[in-house]
């Protein structure tokens, strides 16, 4: 795949053979494409009967070729979907969006339309609409109704997890001790005059000790401590939109002085300009009378100073009016003006920090592997920290299980999650079906629910370091999630994505065939990323 091209899409409607360009003036083209339409809408299953929250999670599902749109009360959407055919299959794992294209052309095959594009993995997998033959016919990428694909793509945010499964599962409701809860802020919080770098103007890659710069702390240490991102990104939204509306009294409050000190500056330029006449009349009567050759001339050239003296006298007093008048507006309006530039600077300060403590609430990925033995943190795509972890009986599976926070509960004091498993039976999954064997299952049957008490005994069997539990504590919120999994982190995974876990045990082929950049692994810099050379949340 490629980035945008500037051309009109043609979108690939499920149940057409053959793709018809947009705009035909053909009436049976246009009609075909309609019942297309029509066949679509029946075939989307549109399981809402509540209001929708924001999707939060998709799974798709490989045996029975649908897709299932979760928000953080439960399903919201189900579709068909045609994924990857023998040799490319789709792989089964854990993704996310990392990007978002309406308009899309393939650059690996024959510049196909992908509209509505939204990739999963800088290799080139993706969702987007094209066409569903009713079985697996892609080349990787997960193919969507059209009018599914247009829908999905207006509800769903960069970073919204896309989880590829063999066989359908829903999400379970679980409740565990281990699952990271709100706490307070334990690192350092440093202060800084409003001079100071912001985060962007610091290193890439760096991991400023300071942690965050946010004004001035309480007087009390221990008030400092029970803070939390939460509360400060509150606090600082608060003082960002008071200061906005500061910033916007004084601009009114400059702008009307202003226009009042405006017309007395009008009035002392013209005075000034009737004193200068003036003085230079008289001037010029000055220089005849010195040239008189004559009683008479002499007479007349005294009356006319007389007169010049009067007009210069009443010019000087009349511009001496305006400045007692006008001056104090005039200070005012120089007043207001700087005050305005003041208040505005306050402003941008302000929305810097608030932009700085949101972004400490972007939702935080956690990878634990038993493979590895660690515990691996990203927020906002980005790499933040690792750690060793201890799993009793390390060489017994533990499946993968995406847990998932939904949202807040007691006040913010804690977390509502969800746990979605791989495999109806997480340590022991079946092996996956032979090259070409058919794939049971159909897209009505309704998913195996993930089995809590196998998500809680693996939770029961990791041991996570507590500074490494206190600092996901202080960022945790709805929308993180923490992924546990027999595998290592996927080579898929680098700068630019989320954690990206493929299933090994299951066909690859949607991968392999795609040519992996060797900038793509973890720790190591995607440079076809958007995201490369830019580290805007390296701080923590």
């Amino acid at each position: 795949m490629r980035p945008q091209k500037p051309r009109l899409a043609v979108p690939a409607l499920a149940g057409l053979a053959g793709l018809i360009v947009l705009g035909s003036a053909d009436p049976a083209d246009a009609q075909r494409r309609r019942e297309a339409r029509q066949r679509e809408a029946k075939q989307d299953e549109f399981v809402l009967n509540r209001p929708a929250g924001m999707p939060v999670m998709a799974v798709v599902a490989l045996s029975h070729q649908r897709v299932t749109i979760y928000d953080a009360e439960g399903k919201i959407l189900r579709a068909p979907v045609s994924t990857g055919q023998t040799g490319y299959e789709t792989p089964a794992g854990i993704y996310s969006i990392i990007q978002k294209n309406r308009e899309h052309y393939s650059n690996l095959y024959d510049d196909a339309s992908m509209p509505f594009m939204q990739r999963i993995t800088w290799s080139g997998i993706a969702l987007h609409a094209g066409v569903l033959p009713g079985r697996p016919a892609s080349h990787g990428c997960i193919r969507l109704p059209y009018s599914f694909a247009e829908n999905l793509f207006d509800l769903t945010k960069m970073g919204m997890r896309v989880v590829v499964v063999r066989d359908d599962m829903t999400p379970s409701e679980i409740v565990h001790p281990s699952l990271f809860r709100p706490g307070p802020i334990r690192s350092e919080v440093a202060t800084a005059t409003p001079g100071a770098a912001a985060p962007a103007e610091r290193p890439s890659g760096s991991l400023d000790p300071q942690s965050m710069r946010l004004g001035a702390p309480p007087a009390d240490a221990g008030a400092a401590r029970a803070q939390t991102w939460r509360s400060i990104a509150a606090a600082k939204t608060a003082a960002a939109e008071a200061a906005a509306r500061q910033a916007e009294d004084a601009r009114r409050v400059a702008a009307r002085a202003g226009a009042d000190a405006a017309r007395f500056v009008k009035g002392l330029r013209v005075a000034e300009g009737a004193l200068r006449r003036a003085e230079a009349q008289l001037q010029d009567i000055q220089q005849s009378l010195e040239t008189a050759n004559s009683p008479a001339a002499t007479e007349k050239g005294e009356q006319l100073k007389a007169k010049a003296l009067e007009r210069v006298a009443e010019a000087q007093a009349h511009l001496d009016s305006l400045k007692a008048e006008g001056q104090p507006k005039i200070d005012a309006a120089t007043a207001a003006r700087e005050a305005a530039k003041t208040a505005e600077a306050a402003r941008v300060a302000a929305h810097a920090e608030a932009k700085v403590a949101e972004a400490k609430m972007a939702p935080v990925s956690v990878f634990i592997s038993r493979k590895t033995q660690r515990l691996y943190v990203r927020q906002a795509f980005q790499p933040i920290f690792e750690s060793p972890v201890t799993i009793r009986d390390p060489d017994a599976p533990i499946g993968t299980t995406i847990f998932t926070a939904l949202n807040y509960t007691n006040e913010g004091a804690d977390i509502r999650w969800n746990a979605l498993a791989m495999y109806a039976s997480a340590t022991d999954p079946q092996p996956p079906p032979a090259p070409g064997a058919r794939r049971g299952g159909h897209r009505h049957v309704e998913p195996a629910a993930t089995d809590v008490a196998a998500a809680k005994a693996a939770l029961d069997r990791i041991s996570i370091p507590q500074d490494a539990i206190d600092r996901i504590g202080e960022v945790v919120s709805p929308g993180s999630s923490l992924i546990v999994s027999d595998e290592a982190i996927s080579r898929e995974t680098g700068k630019g994505t989320d954690f990206i876990v493929v299933m090994s045990g299951e066909p690859q082929g949607g991968i392999k065939i795609r040519r992996r950049n060797p900038y793509s692994s973890y720790n190591r810099p995607y440079r076809n990323s958007p995201y490369y050379g830019r580290n805007p949340y390296s701080w923590w």
